[in-house]
Formats: C-alpha cells, structure tokens, sequence
C-alpha cells in the first residue's frame, strides 16, 4: 500500500509580477497532485499581482516590508499557520516559474517515504530561449551558485526557486533567519540555518523552469553577486567557511549530519 501522501502548500513572494505569476499559477492548476493551498505574498505590488492571485484561488498575503526574505518568511508562516498537526510541507517557487505537472506530487511522496528528510531542493533551468542555450546558461548559472556557496556553507545550498520544507522545520528556524534585510540572499540564509544537523535533500531530477532575468544585463548580475557577499557577511565570523567544514568532519559535533 502506498504511503498517504503529506499536504503541501505552495508560498509565492511575488512584487509586479502579474503576467508571469499567471504562468505560474496556470502551471500549479495542473498538477498530477493539487497542492492543499496557494498563498501568493504580495510584497506591496502596485500591478494587478494580487487581483491574478485571487483569480486563480490563491491566498494573498500582504507584506510592506520589501524584500524576498520577508516576503518568503511571510508566506511561510502563513501556510504553517494552517498546520496544527505539523504534517504539512511548505513548497516555495518564484513568480517567475513554471511547474512540472508533477512537482507537487514528486515533493509529497519524497516527503512521505523519508520520514527524516526536513528540506528538500532542486535545480532550475531557463525558458524563454532555445533549449540548449536555457540548458547551458542555467548550468553555468547554477553551477557556479553550488559551487561558490556549497564552498561557504560546507554542503550544498538550498535554491529558493525550488524548495520545499516541513512547516514545523521552518517554525523552528522562522525566529533565527534574517528576515527584514532586503539584501539577503533568502535561500542562503535559511541554507546557514538549516543545512546542517538535518536531513536535507538535494534532487537533481526536481526541475522547474525559470525566468533568464537573472542573466539579463550587468546590473542584475552585479545585484546578485552583491548580495551573496552580503549574504556571507552576515553570518560571519560565527559561521567562516571553516568551521562549518570542521562541524561537517567532526561527527561528535552539532551539525555533522548534513545530506544537502
């Protein structure tokens, strides 16, 4: 008999982003497996974000704090809300993203037959451009992502485009991350809280498809790589490179049983 599968709710931060938000929550009423609710952030939007949000039957949830982490934190504390039993699995993507029809049941049934597993991610790959240049460009882009970042944190990071956790792992951690710093790098802060001394999964084959912008134009490429310095930063000199690569190798210490 196969194992019931866990409710997953589906958070998306979103600011302007009406028209492609609809492409996203077209692909999410497709899904093999419906996801048990949609909570759309609208962090202070002055388009239509919200009024496409609610078409589509999704929860709003207004955030004035500008930003991805607190726009993210307070998606996820609004579907963690609704879980009393602690069973449920918050899912992130972007509003920019388009779901496989089977990415809510792929994450459900990781979820349902590992017990331990607390976060589980996956990679993106670009659309909007010939396939092999999305296939390229996103490996290039996400190769140096894992590589860079997996070198800071001592294990693979999370990719907040394609995330999914258990609401009681994020209700645990929702006090520690930064959540009102615009220039955080969200993912590679919940990666500094959570990617060691849990079970965290990374699967290559969990794919979306994603928006090039971050590849188009200089100035989204310097943001970036500006906020992953200032990601760092924050969370030095308590958490150097080298004393998360100590923890890992050091079994008697906290953190050594990190599987991202």
């Amino acid at each position: 008999m196969p194992p019931v599968l866990p409710p997953v709710s589906v958070v998306i931060p979103c600011r302007n982003d009406a028209v492609l938000l609809e492409a996203c929550l077209k692909s999410l009423a497709a899904q093999t497996v419906p996801p048990h609710e949609i909570v759309v952030v609208d962090n202070d939007s002055t388009d239509t974000s919200a009024e496409t949000a609610r078409r589509f039957g999704a929860r709003v949830v207004f955030e004035p704090v500008p930003g991805i982490p607190s726009a993210a934190a307070a998606g996820y504390d609004a579907a963690g809300a609704a879980d009393p039993d602690g069973n449920l699995i918050i899912a992130r993507c972007d509003a920019d993203c388009v779901l496989p029809q089977d990415w809510v049941q792929r994450i459900a049934e990781k979820f349902a037959a590992d017990h331990e597993l607390e976060v589980l991610s996956g990679p993106g790959v670009f659309y909007g451009m010939p396939a092999w240049k999305g296939w390229l460009l996103s490996r290039l882009y996400l190769g140096s992502y894992y590589l860079a970042m997996g070198s800071a944190l001592a294990h693979w990071p999370f990719f907040g485009s394609n995330l999914a956790l258990r609401a009681r792992t994020w209700q645990e951690a929702s006090g520690e991350v930064h959540r009102t710093d615009p220039d955080m790098h969200d993912d590679v802060c919940l990666s500094f809280h959570l990617g060691q001394g849990r079970r965290c999964v990374r699967d290559p084959e969990l794919v979306v498809g994603m928006a090039p912008r971050a590849v188009q134009g200089r100035t989204n490429l310097v943001r970036r790589f500006r906020r992953a310095f200032h990601t760092l930063a924050g969370h030095w000199p308590q958490e150097y490179p080298w004393i998360r690569w100590g923890r890992r190798f050091t079994p008697e210490q906290p953190g050594s049983k990190a599987a991202v």
